[in-house]
C-alpha cells in the first residue's frame, strides 16, 4: 500500500527512499477479537479503531532521516535525524513471521529505550538494513577506518622524510674537517721556545 505523502515537507536536497504503512494483515488480531464481540456492540469500536490506525499511520525513510505520521482525528508527525540514531533492530511475531511483516525499533543517543517504531511493516529486516546503511553514510563511520589509515600513512611518510633529512645533515657535518680552536701540544712547545732567554752574547 503506497501512502500519500501530502503531510510530508522535505528540504530541497532531501529525497524519499522508502515509504509504507502497516501491513494489512496486522489488523487480523483486532478482527479476531472484535468480530465475535460485535454482536454486543463492543467489538465494533475495536475493529474501526484498528482500521483507522492502519489507514492513518505512515512511515517514511528519506536521505535525511526517518518520519512517522500517526493520528486518527489529529496528526502527529515525528522525525529522527540519522545523526541521532544509535541502534536499529527488528522483531516479528508468529503471524508476522508467517505473513512477512514485523516491527522496526529505532533507538537514539541519549534517549531512553525506543524513540521511534515502524510497526507491522513489510520485510522489517530489509527496512532495518536500509536504515542502517543511511545512518552509516550520514555519520561517515564506513569511511572512518580508511581515513585513519590514510592519516597514519601520511604521518609515517613525513617521519621517514624527517629521518632522512637528519641523517643527510649528520653525514655532511661529520668527519673530515679538523678544527684548531683548542691549542695543540705543538703550539704549546713553540710558545715555550720563544720565551726562553737567548744565549747569544
Amino acid at each position: 500500500m503506497e501512502p500519500e505523502l501530502d503531510w510530508l515537507t522535505l528540504d530541497d536536497d532531501e529525497d524519499v527512499v522508502w515509504s509504507d504503512t502497516p501491513h494489512p494483515a496486522s489488523i487480523v488480531p483486532a478482527l479476531v477479537v472484535g468480530i465475535p464481540l460485535s454482536f454486543v456492540l463492543v467489538g465494533i469500536p475495536i475493529v474501526v479503531s484498528a482500521y483507522l490506525t492502519l489507514r492513518n499511520t505512515h512511515y517514511v525513510l528519506t536521505t535525511a532521516g526517518l518520519y512517522r505520521k500517526s493520528g486518527i482525528l489529529s496528526r502527529d508527525v515525528q522525525k529522527v535525524g540519522f545523526d541521532k540514531v544509535q541502534n536499529t533492530s527488528y522483531s516479528q511475531g508468529v503471524l508476522g513471521s508467517y505473513v512477512g511483516f514485523g516491527n522496526v525499533d529505532i533507538s537514539t543517543a541519549g534517549g531512553s529505550g525506543v524513540e521511534m517504531q515502524f510497526s507491522s511493516v513489510e520485510n522489517p529486516r530489509e527496512v532495518a538494513e536500509e536504515i542502517n546503511r543511511y545512518v552509516k553514510r550520514s555519520t561517515g563511520s564506513r569511511d572512518a577506518p580508511s581515513d585513519k589509515a590514510a592519516v597514519l600513512d601520511d604521518v609515517l611518510t613525513e617521519l621517514r622524510e624527517i629521518r632522512s633529512l637528519l641523517e643527510s645533515e649528520r653525514e655532511t657535518s661529520s668527519p673530515n674537517e679538523t678544527f684548531r680552536d683548542e691549542p695543540t701540544p705543538e703550539d704549546h712547545f713553540e710558545d715555550t721556545a720563544d720565551d726562553r732567554p737567548s744565549t747569544d752574547r
